[in-house]
């Protein structure tokens, strides 16, 4: 793997990267990096609206673009989803699992099953659904792949009202730990990205309220809130298998908040 002249960024020409999530935030921002660097990118979204754009800008980086609407959370979908990259694009060489919902922040003693339900289908059911059909693809094709998580610090940190949440992140880890053991005779490797605040459309309401701002940004060390384009080099870094023997890892992306 070469660099790409000029960019700063890995060469990932002839690669084919699946970013669910992938039509905003954090999910965007890493399909722009992986574009930017050669790859063909299929970015699944539930917006018909946010996927065309997404897709219009990632497509001025050259490479092959296309966005599906996809539920992760129904099974029927991903099956379908998947089968639609596959024939537009032949194969998937990395599959960045982003897409999620945020908790309603509730007392946990009033927390219903059917909130906590809400949380877990997407972002542990749907990741899941997401890695089990990429993974499969990738045993079977032959010759490695990399498989990488969105979670949270909160995984690993109290979440106070937000347990549904912080419970589906760390599942989400604990699922891609597991895959990292299976898969690594079959060359794939696994990573889980433990996310700090970042300004996200999920998140830019809580992150402006003004005594979250004062409490919060005081604690963070770059006094600045993460940013989406701040995951796209890591992206390719991971996309591109360049740590090799690097695998399992959950890669802390919080600015230092959680260690300051």
């Amino acid at each position: 793997m070469s660099a790409a002249p000029g960019s700063g960024l890995f060469d990932l020409s002839g690669h084919v990267a699946l970013v669910t999530g992938g039509n905003s935030g954090i999910g965007l921002g890493m399909a722009h990096g992986l574009a930017r660097a050669g790859a063909d990118v299929c970015v699944w979204g539930t917006s018909a609206e946010r996927n065309t754009t997404a897709a219009g800008e990632l497509a001025g980086h050259g490479g092959r673009v296309a966005a599906v609407r996809c539920d992760v959370g129904d099974e029927e979908a991903v099956a379908t989803g998947f089968a639609e990259t596959l024939e537009r694009f032949g194969r998937v060489d990395s599959c960045f699992v982003n897409a999620g919902v945020s908790g309603r922040i509730t007392p946990f003693t009033e927390l219903s099953l059917t909130e906590f339900r809400r949380v877990m289908r997407v972002n542990l059911e749907g990741s899941f659904l997401t890695l089990r059909a990429a993974a499969a693809h990738m045993v079977e094709r032959g010759g490695g792949g990399v498989l990488v998580g969105t979670s949270s610090v909160s995984s690993i940190q109290g979440s106070p009202r937000n347990q549904a949440y912080a419970a589906s992140k760390a599942g989400l880890t604990s699922l891609l730990q597991g895959c990292a053991v299976e898969f690594a005779r079959h060359g794939i490797n696994t990573h889980s990205l433990l996310v700090g605040w970042t300004e996200t459309p999920l998140a830019s309401d809580t992150l402006h309220n003004e005594t979250f701002e004062r409490n919060v940004m005081r604690r963070m060390p770059q006094r600045r809130w993460g940013d989406p384009s701040d995951f796209a080099r890591l992206a390719v870094y991971l996309a591109g298998g360049a740590g090799g023997f690097q695998t399992g890892d959950t890669i802390v992306v919080d600015g230092a908040y959680s260690i300051f």
